[in-house]
């Protein structure tokens, strides 16, 4: 009886087993890969990607070596290794870091600008920090003449210059992301208004300037790396330091603000609290990449624009020392090549804006919107 009663325990389990064996392979023979398989599938193309990612930064990292010592040692006249040739190599130290501290700012400004913004095209100068710049410089000229060049120039000009960019769009921000309109395109479309108005009364006041000070404040409103001077890093490496280290910080936070305004506050991450504090992170830096050397419009659309296609990536982690790398490869190579072959030094940035431009207009004819 015992004996009976197993066997029939046992009969359902062996017929379920068996009809689930059976279900499994036709599942199999029907096409669907059982999830082992699917599970090692997933392993081996995350592997290959993050092994394309390391790959790229590895081979912008030996470009970025190259360009600097082609920027340190080429055309050096005294021989290598005497007291001379590190002298040398030392006055163009100052070189290597703007490009550095430029490049950093414009990389980590833009990708989270757009991370904050949802959007790809825009860049933060749209917010009027260059425009501000302009009408700053212009300002001084037209009221002070040539002298007014040198009212702009130096360390407390810098800090205050940098001080009422962020200050601009602190007020801005505040306003119209935590007032009754709380509308990120609304803040966008002031901003361009305010970039607008402050650019046609700069225009106004070249306009009435003397030939003589029209051409000295011309080589004030192109970004170039000449316009930085020495005592200005020890200010402003720290501070654009601090401002990118809390980026980066927050990064997992943009990683889920990337997601949009409902799924991030579905998360558990207040959306209007962070894309305030992205965006007052985004103003420092980019106060002191436009008080540093001028405007760059374009360098820092084009820089995450090539970040995000090399790196293939969401995770900003990833994408922030992919589009430094970036950056700094494009501008050192373009001020090494520029200033040692075709002795144009001053051009370095308009051939970064024409190239950042035609780029702008290939992924905006391409995507077919804003």
């Amino acid at each position: 009886m015992t004996a009976q009663l197993d066997r029939e325990r046992r009969t359902p389990q062996v017929s379920a087993g068996t009809a689930t064996t059976s279900a499994g392979t036709a599942m199999t023979s029907a096409g669907t890969t059982p999830a082992p398989r699917r599970r090692r599938s997933g392993a081996i193309t995350t592997r290959r990607h993050g092994l394309r990612c390391w790959g790229v930064m590895a081979l912008l990292g030996g470009l970025s070596v190259f360009f600097t010592a082609g920027i340190l040692s080429y055309d050096n006249p005294m021989p290598f290794g005497s007291d001379g040739y590190w002298l040398i190599a030392g006055m163009r130290v100052e070189t290597v870091l703007v490009i550095g501290v430029v490049v950093f700012c414009q990389a980590m400004a833009t990708v989270a600008f757009q991370t904050a913004t949802n959007n790809r095209i825009i860049t933060p100068s749209i917010m009027g920090f260059e425009s501000l710049y302009v009408a700053i410089q212009t300002g001084a000229v037209f009221f002070f003449g040539i002298a007014g060049i040198t009212l702009v120039t130096g360390l407390p000009q810098f800090l205050m210059q940098a001080a009422a960019m962020v200050l601009f769009a602190t007020i801005l921000y505040s306003w119209l992301l935590s007032g009754r309109f709380s509308n990120i395109h609304i803040m966008l479309l002031v901003g361009v208004v305010i970039g607008g108005g402050l650019g046609s009364l700069s225009t106004f006041m070249q306009r009435v300037l003397t030939p003589s000070e029209f051409d000295v404040l011309t080589a004030r409103l192109f970004g170039n790396i000449g316009n930085a001077r020495a005592e200005y890093l020890p200010y402003a490496i720290p501070i654009a330091l601090a401002a990118a280290g809390a980026l980066w910080w927050r990064a997992r936070r943009l990683d889920v603000v990337a997601l949009g305004r409902s799924t991030a506050d579905n998360l558990g991450v207040n959306h209007r609290r962070e894309v305030m504090i992205i965006l007052t992170l985004v103003s420092v830096l980019m106060a002191m990449s436009t008080s540093l050397v001028g405007p760059m419009t374009f360098l820092g659309f084009l820089v995450a624009t090539l970040a995000y296609q090399f790196a293939d990536t969401y995770s900003h982690r990833m994408l922030f020392p992919m589009a430094m790398l970036i950056g700094y490869t494009v501008l050192a190579g373009a001020y090494f090549i520029m200033r040692n072959i075709f002795y144009a030094q001053g051009a370095v940035t308009l051939i970064i804006e024409l190239i950042g431009g035609v780029v702008f207009l290939i992924v905006l004819m391409r995507k077919g919107r804003l």
